[in-house]
């Protein structure tokens, strides 16, 4: 072992023993901006520079082929913005160029998230025939009057029409549903939830909606349901879900067995995963070293400089944090052989947090997992602070995680 506590790994360690290896896209263009969102994405003006871009991501893609040598890509994630404003064909150039560059497995799962504003039928049938398999639709309400107060661009009729396209085309289709909306009550986020639940999708993400930094809601703060009023619509959507059949196996995300999101499962249990787009992230593993990697946010910045990459080496001192992060959102928790398995550091290092969350009822470990309590789970934020490098822990305070 290494003085910085980091196990010392087999030079020739073979492929099979990294992570696995996952592909997020992003497109960041939108109809209009919506006030809550903090993503990095921009409102369209004119027609999108589709062919440009695509061969942006492509060339992104070709410069970071040299670190990933050899690995195969287990599932794709096209996100935005709104990847539905891409055209069918120009989804489908990607995706093949993809695959021409890099192994992708047979299985792989290739979602690409749709606004209910921009549905069309043969869309879908295109990004269909392109590839896609599973389809992420961002519904956010059925109610028109909460929609209006997100600022959707669709109304209730529109997003149930757009689910009903969907599922002609992808038996594997996700439902987001935000709660905590303004002027919300608790009949009617079980309204929003019961509806959802009528259209039989795999897969439901529900949030709590929250007001973010550099968004119009932070500058104009509209008025939400109280704290207490928010953490019965979070036990609310649980309970109807779990009647119904869905596991909760994330903080927020609910499947049908067997659908779980195996790109997302990969995040939280740090995978590996490439970032092509403007402002996207990546986290590539190698046997001695964890790297992160950024692009420029704004696009046309991006298009000038697709291959423009900032990479940064993950100090050991930093990955108990940046793992516990992710791997904490899980309802089962986590193996506990995967912390070294993921990191290369000894258990150890995660010792000192676990006695502290447990005395604290956060957490429970057994034998061979480790998972937060129902308490843990309430109090995420507290949870994961406790595996903070010691000088960032004062700045962190206990906030109830939707």
């Amino acid at each position: 072992m290494s003085a910085t506590g980091r196990i010392a790994l087999p030079g020739e360690l073979r492929l099979a023993q990294l992570p696995p290896l996952a592909l997020y896209v992003h497109l960041p263009w939108c109809v209009r901006k919506c006030p809550y969102c903090d993503f990095n994405s921009h409102q369209r003006g004119g027609a999108l520079p589709e062919r440009e871009y695509v061969d942006a991501l492509i060339a992104d893609l070709e410069g970071l082929l040299p670190s990933v040598w050899g690995r195969r890509i287990i599932s794709i994630f096209i996100g935005g913005g709104t990847p539905s404003l891409f055209s069918p064909d120009a989804i489908d150039r990607l995706l093949s160029a993809v695959r021409a560059h890099i192994a992708v497995v047979p299985e792989a799962e290739v979602t690409l998230e749709a606004n209910p504003g921009t549905a069309e039928a043969g869309r879908f049938r295109g990004y269909r025939a392109a590839g896609v398999n599973r389809l992420s639709l961002g519904v956010q309400s059925f109610d028109d009057r909460r929609l209006r107060a997100l600022g959707r661009i669709h109304s209730a009729d529109e997003a149930r029409a757009a689910i009903a396209l969907a599922l002609a085309s992808f038996d594997n289709v996700n439902l987001d549903l935000m709660y905590g909306l303004p002027g919300q009550s608790l009949a009617m986020a079980r309204a929003d939830v019961e509806e959802a639940l009528r259209w039989q999708t795999t897969h439901l993400s529900a949030y709590q909606l929250t007001i973010e930094p550099n968004t119009a809601f932070y500058r104009q703060p509209p008025a939400l349901p109280e704290h207490d009023l928010c953490a019965d619509m979070q036990l609310l959507v649980e309970d109807v879900l779990a009647a119904a059949g869905f596991e909760h196996y994330e903080t927020s995300a609910f499947a049908r067995p067997g659908h779980r999101c195996r790109h997302n499962l990969n995040y939280w249990q740090f995978g590996d995963y490439l970032g092509l787009g403007a402002g996207a992230h990546g986290k590539i593993s190698f046997p001695d070293r964890v790297t992160r990697h950024e692009r420029a946010k704004q696009p046309r910045e991006y298009l000038a400089a697709p291959g423009r990459v900032q990479e940064r080496f993950v100090a050991p001192g930093e990955l108990p944090f940046e793992f516990m992060l992710n791997a904490l959102r899980l309802s089962e928790g986590f193996a506990a052989t995967l912390f070294a398995a993921r990191t290369g550091l000894a258990a150890a290092a995660i010792e000192p947090g676990l006695r502290v969350a447990e005395a604290k009822g956060l957490i429970e470990r057994r034998a061979d997992r480790l998972r937060p309590t129902q308490r843990g789970r309430l109090f995420l934020n507290e949870l994961i602070a406790l595996f903070l490098p010691a000088p960032k822990q004062q700045v962190v305070h206990r906030v109830a995680q939707p």
